[in-house]
């Protein structure tokens, strides 16, 4: 394929601006009329479309216009040799294409998108006066139009659209298609919603197939009566379920370098180049010049100064977190035991309904505040990345949730030793919790959408002509405007629906691991609802939600680290689990048990911190891979730097013989 020949171009980028009256006249410099103009001037394709109650502006780019805007950027792509270079238009065939054929990923096509709309500056030296319905808006000389109109209020809002073709495909292939329960399309995946959802399904795939075991394996032991056996069962389960987590945390981290040498993307990507997002920098790395301005030194320190800044930036992280922690113990944790307490000792239903209103009420407001000043605290910590800074976010955020989560269950089972209530709090959590959190996270993105056409129709209602005729929404645009967007719970800032989504995963995923002894029907369950969770995340993605803003990622980040936290936690909660069933049953003298569930926890822990050492985390290919690419960048560059020490030689010669001559 000839790099210089157009792509196919879709209409990915939608602006939001008012609809003009019917009964208004054309005024000179329409507002619309220029945006839609320095559009076109930098090189875009714009379609204008009329909603029911606004305009949308439909932009579309060439490939030339992305690749120069890429070279502007200053992107780093993976060329044929292996190596990640700054990408250069016109050396194009250059550079290795996305598995899809496509130049450019969507994540970078947006960067580009991006690059292109808010890089429109007014480059006159007067101010240009724009207008709109009797409205003046007063464009200065160097000021960017987009960002300019949206701090009017003009431009509602820039964001993706779906590219109707491949989502239809998608919904085919993947969300629709139920006789493939866990294998998805992860290559179109990543092409159609960047890499970060893409690492997400596919460890979500993963997960829910390698779940099947355990969940095979408890429902045997739900059937099978193994009688006097069974207290040497559950140990076996436990351990079985052990080995099971250790062995999959391993083996992710080799499909996730996998799927990164497949799309041809190295861990750098994880330190952000400065890309702009919706016009605001995403890097916050300092240079040593802007450290030593902020500091007041100059060069000759400049060992102290990034001596200084590191370990200033490590007191504030610490400082934040100890916040965090003594403010879970303070607060959290006292409300947590009190509500585990009094449903233990409140005997009418209906007082119990009514706590635990309360309790969830009470507990929704107290995450929200804690998660508002969670972002407030990381914007003072010296993290490099913005990735690095959504990592401490999950870190804090999921502190509140796992005590909220799991302390009412600690409560059951390690002081009261009720394996009855222990296992009813499980059923609870993981059947009435988790169905009804599916429903909820599916049906109110379509109520809001519903609400939303309702106002738009309500509001045209009560407008002159519009009172005897029923109103449809004919534009897709328009629709896709009024759907919600893929945000967290906790803000958009950071983080997106992901958060909710691995959050999800995770307090499952600690509900049944450090509780298997005592509920293994669980994994079952926990199988059966992660097969519908791929299915539905993907519906509401494709469906229910604008298409999410692509965000750069090369691992699932800190949440990897949370699950090896609740795995070692559960070897802990599993053997105390076993001591108190097997003294309850009175069948194993505690003396003897104890010292060897003791030496039995002992023997997993090192299990666990030793499989990292004799299964790689990538596979042999990608290290060869690796490995080639390097020899071959590396023979490349001892070439041309040998041909320049060559030629330099000889002007130097030259120049050497003409001194002698003279």
């Amino acid at each position: 394929m000839n790099g210089h020949e157009e792509e196919q171009t879709a209409f990915e980028i939608g602006v939001v601006v008012p609809k003009r009256s019917a009964n208004e006249e054309n005024e000179d410099c329409d507002c619309v009329g220029v945006l839609v103009d320095e559009f076109r001037k930098a090189g875009l394709i714009v379609e204008r479309v009329q909603g029911i109650a606004d305009e949308f502006i439909k932009l579309a780019a060439p490939l030339e216009t992305l690749g120069r805007a890429a070279a502007e950027l200053q992107l780093r792509k993976r060329t044929h040799i292996g190596m990640d270079l700054q990408f250069e238009w016109e050396e194009v065939e250059a550079f290795v294409r996305q598995p899809d054929g496509s130049l450019f990923s969507w994540c970078e096509r947006f960067h580009c998108y991006q690059h292109l709309i808010y890089g429109i500056v007014n480059k006159s030296q007067s101010t240009v006066t724009l207008k709109f319905e009797g409205n003046e808006y007063h464009w200065k000389a160097g000021e960017n139009i987009v960002q300019k109109l949206e701090s009017e209020h003009f431009v509602k809002q820039v964001f993706p659209l779906h590219d109707e073709l491949k989502r239809k495909n998608l919904l085919k292939s993947w969300a629709l298609h139920w006789w493939n329960l866990t294998n998805q399309p992860i290559d179109e995946i990543y092409s159609y919603f960047g890499t970060k959802i893409a690492i997400y399904f596919a460890f979500l795939g993963m997960y829910t197939q390698w779940m099947l075991f355990p969940a095979a394996f408890a429902i045997a032991l739900q059937l099978i009566d193994f009688g006097s056996l069974r207290l040497l069962v559950l140990p076996v389960f436990f351990v079985g379920i052990i080995l099971w987590a250790v062995i999959f945390s391993q083996f992710w981290k080799r499909k996730n370098s996998a799927l990164l040498a497949r799309w041809q993307i190295s861990y750098s990507v994880a330190v952000d180049p400065g890309y702009k997002l919706l016009g605001m920098e995403w890097s916050s790395l300092q240079s040593p010049g802007e450290l030593l301005r902020k500091w007041g030194t100059d060069k000759t320190n400049e060992k102290e100064v990034y001596q200084k800044n590191e370990w200033f930036g490590y007191l504030m992280r610490f400082r934040n977190d100890s916040i965090f922690i003594l403010s879970i113990i303070c607060l959290q944790l006292p409300f947590e035991l009190a509500y585990a307490h009094l449903y233990e000792v409140i005997g009418s239903d209906i007082m119990k309904f009514g706590l635990t209103a309360f309790y969830i009420l009470s507990i929704q407001h107290f995450t929200r505040v804690c998660g508002k000043i969670s972002v407030k605290l990381i914007k003072h910590e010296n993290n490099e990345t913005t990735e690095k800074r959504a990592d401490s976010l999950v870190y804090k955020v999921f502190g509140l949730y796992f005590m909220q989560s799991y302390i009412g269950i600690f409560y059951h089972a390690l002081l009261h030793r009720n394996f009855l209530t222990l296992r009813q709090v499980l059923i609870q959590r993981l059947l009435v919790s988790q169905v009804f959190e599916n429903l909820l996270e599916n049906t109110l993105p379509y109520l809001k959408y519903s609400y939303k056409k309702y106002r738009v129709r309500d509001k045209k209602k009560r407008e002159k002509g519009f009172s005897t005729r029923k109103i449809q929404f004919t534009t897709r645009v328009e629709k896709e405007y009024m759907k919600s967007s893929y945000s967290a719970s906790i803000g958009e800032e950071l983080e997106d629906g992901l958060f909710d989504d691995f959050l999800e995963l995770a307090l499952q995923f600690g509900m049944i691991m450090m509780f298997a002894c005592a509920f293994p029907l669980s994994f079952a369950f926990a199988a059966l609802n992660n097969i519908t969770e791929i299915k539905t995340d993907a519906l509401k993605l494709l469906t229910m939600f604008k298409r999410p803003v692509p965000r750069a990622a090369t691992t699932i980040g800190a949440w990897l680290n949370i699950f090896q936290f609740l795995i070692v936690l559960s070897i802990c909660t599993n053997c105390a689990l076993l001591v108190w069933l097997y003294d309850q049953e009175g069948n194993w003298s505690i003396e003897p048990g104890l010292a060897a569930i003791l030496v039995m926890e002992h023997i997993l822990l090192l299990i666990k911190f030793g499989v990292s050492r004799f299964v790689p985390e990538e596979p042999a290919w990608v290290r060869a891979s690796r490995v080639k690419n390097a020899t071959q960048a590396q023979d490349m560059c001892s070439k041309q730097l040998l041909r320049t020490i060559s030629v330099g030689k000889k002007v130097f010669g030259v120049g050497r013989e003409g001194e002698r001559g003279k």
